[in-house]
């Protein structure tokens, strides 16, 4: 089938917005059909047509009306002439051939317009078509911008900055607050909390100490780290993940359009067909020489498939032009075709089925004051931090509608917590490391609270004193609202597996796969782990990948088609559907829409090839004349385009 493609190669979605910003190279940009020289083609190509017909209307001499027309004709049919005479250089005959084959007899009978006409709607579907394959390009690039170029290194007694490039295993890496991590490498000195999520999909940082790993790209939040280097900067794990995008994306092949495909058996046919009726009547029969070459050029006009080829894209620009209106970008005709054979959805967690942010969960005390204390005085506290987590806790305090008291002496210790007196009592919030460093002993009631919240998957943020511990507040990554009604909608419209990938711990991906229904879950896995699943998924049915992240690149280049949610770059370049805004209810809608298109496109081949057939027989044995053959030709493509355009009214998926 052919493909079209309207956003691409780079699409950025400003959700809040609801802006689409594109570059200059992609075709749904008026700015590609100004500045691009394909672009140029098809508007002058489509103006000669609109001043040829209006020329010819308004009764002027027929010179001018053939100058428009011929104008088109040149700018179009250039390209695809000399492409035909290259495959016919090749002994091959393919859809080019028998257009430029039909635009000559046109011309020799006289019937301009419609030689205009036919290869202004070829050159235009070919156009679109053509920009697919920056994707990849621009996807790389965002993973390589991850990485800074260049190192502070420990060299002797000196610190020095350095490119990535000439750090050798073993160096000392010094990572300040705020600075981004250059190679992969283990703490060994120092303690912070590290935003790990463009590599592991982790929503929440993750405090590191000496001995823990730490990966090139992420992000040092906190506090003062010293890393010893055990990967150059072409073995790091983003360097992988690299290599594993460009690896996917290059196992899939585009598939060879069905056009081409019946061109190939097609052309040849009507071609020797053509000889044969210009041939053998006035050869075998002494038949009228001209009166069978006549006939052969109107078969020739009348065989150019014009119908058939608009029959495709017409369906395809109408479908994807309903999905953009609800919100659902489909970057081309393949994967707007694919989506609709779909047997499995695999989903990434962090930031797909979940907010990608915490949210408190539960407040609990231990009957030393209430719950509404605990979260007041953490609350309190945590003001002054920028912490995802503490920032959660007021958001909670807030929403509550709880008066915070202004902390005094605010310290922040990296790894573990903070600690602030209000009035005259000190407190300290964080983990369990804190309250151990501070000589604080828990009792075996809060040892059991604690364990109890970490079988649930969630994070405990401790609250306390000196004397000992006060509460505890229980986060976690926060559902989305729709994900349930999501997965429930794509299980009405027949999709029966649904699997949920994540880097995530088993005992938080088991609590987040019961709360919204899904059956099959794989925990614990990095990017090339998840990039395996979807191979294995795929030898069983068609697979879908909706993710949201960098880490989710390689496996959504994998999967038959992929779906991006959220604002990350690489996985809007990766993907082959955005879905704007996030709603996932709209994954269901997309299968749907899917289905219906190529549904439509069936209806019209079948019915063009139909049409097609009978007037070339009818014109071919004199029974119509050209222009009878040639208004049935334009009447199919009217009603091809106008089946095609009942895409625009699909809707969502209902009750």
């Amino acid at each position: 089938m052919r493909r079209l493609v309207l956003f691409s190669p780079k699409i950025i979605i400003v959700i809040n917005a609801g802006i689409i910003a594109t570059q200059k190279r992609d075709p749904a940009s008026w700015k590609f059909w100004i500045n691009n020289r394909r672009g140029q083609s098809v508007i002058l190509a489509g103006l000669g047509l609109v001043l040829g017909l209006l020329t010819q209307h308004l009764a002027l001499p027929i010179w001018i009306a053939r100058a428009f027309y011929g104008i088109g004709i040149v700018i179009a049919g250039y390209p695809i002439a000399r492409a035909g005479l290259f495959e016919l250089r090749l002994r091959r005959a393919d859809m080019n051939l028998l257009m430029t084959i039909s635009v000559i007899g046109a011309v020799i009978l006289g019937d301009w317009f419609e030689a205009t006409l036919v290869l202004f709607l070829f050159s235009l579907g070919t156009t679109l078509q053509v920009f697919t394959f920056g994707r990849t390009r621009n996807a790389i690039s965002a993973l390589m911008d991850l990485t800074p170029p260049t190192a502070t290194v420990k060299r002797g007694n000196k610190e020095v900055t350095v490119p990535v490039e000439s750090i050798q295993v073993g160096e000392i890496l010094t990572l300040r607050p705020g600075g981004r991590v250059a190679l992969d490498g283990i703490v060994i000195s120092g303690s912070s909390a590290i935003d790990q999520s463009p590599i592991t999909g982790e929503s929440i940082p993750e405090d590191k100490a000496p001995g823990d790993t730490v990966f090139a790209g992420t992000l040092n939040q906190s506090g003062f780290l010293e890393v010893k280097v055990t990967h150059t900067v072409s073995d790091t794990t983003v360097s992988k993940i690299i290599h594993l995008v460009e690896s996917a994306q290059g196992s899939r092949a585009p598939s060879q359009q069905w056009v081409d495909r019946f061109a190939e058996i097609y052309t040849p046919i009507v071609i020797l067909i053509a000889i044969a009726i210009a041939l053998i009547p006035p050869l075998a029969f002494a038949q009228p020489f001209n009166v069978w070459v006549y006939r052969a050029l109107v078969m020739l006009v009348i065989a150019c498939p014009c119908a058939l080829v608009i029959s495709t894209p017409v369906s395809i620009v109408s479908a994807i032009g309903a999905a953009t209106r609800k919100g659902v970008l489909f970057k081309g005709g393949n994967a707007l075709e694919t989506a609709g054979r779909l047997t499995t959805f695999a989903f990434d967690k962090t930031g797909t089925i979940t907010q990608g942010l915490p949210v408190v969960q539960k407040v609990y005390d231990l009957g030393k004051v209430s719950a509404n204390m605990v979260l007041q005085i953490a609350a309190s506290v945590e003001q002054q931090s920028e912490h995802p987590l503490s920032k959660a806790i007021v958001a909670k305090a807030h929403e509550q509608g709880m008066e915070l008291e202004a902390p005094i002496k605010f310290t922040a210790l990296p790894g573990k917590g903070i600690q602030a007196n209000l009035r005259e009592q000190l407190y300290f919030i964080g983990n369990q490391r804190l309250f151990l460093d501070q000589g604080i002993r828990l009792s075996g009631e809060a040892e059991s609270l604690l364990a109890e919240i970490e079988q649930l998957g969630q994070i405990p943020v401790l609250i306390g004193t000196n004397e000992g511990l006060l509460g505890a507040i229980a986060l976690s990554d926060g559902i989305r609202l729709e994900a349930t009604e999501a997965l429930r909608q794509l299980r009405r419209v027949g999709l029966k597996r649904l699997v949920m990938l994540t880097g995530d711990r088993t005992a938080v991906a088991k609590q987040i796969a019961q709360q919204v229904g899904i059956t099959e879950y794989r925990a614990e896995l990095l990017p090339e782990d998840k990039l395996e699943e979807i191979q294995l998924l795929r030898q069983k049915g068609v697979v879908g990948m909706v993710g949201d992240g960098i880490n989710d690149a390689p496996a959504l280049a994998a999967a038959d088609i992929s779906f991006a949610v959220g604002g990350i770059d690489i996985a809007l370049e990766t993907a082959d559907v955005v879905i704007v805004g996030s709603d996932l209810r709209r994954l269901a809608y997309a299968v749907e829409l899917s289905r219906r298109t190529v549904s439509v496109i069936q209806q019209n081949v079948v019915f063009s090839l139909v049409t097609k057939g009978l007037f070339l027989l009818l014109g071919t044995f004199g029974f119509v004349g050209l222009a009878v053959a040639v208004l049935a030709d334009t009447g199919t493509s009217l009603l091809v385009t106008a089946n095609g355009m009942r895409l625009f009214k699909t809707k969502t998926v209902k009750d």
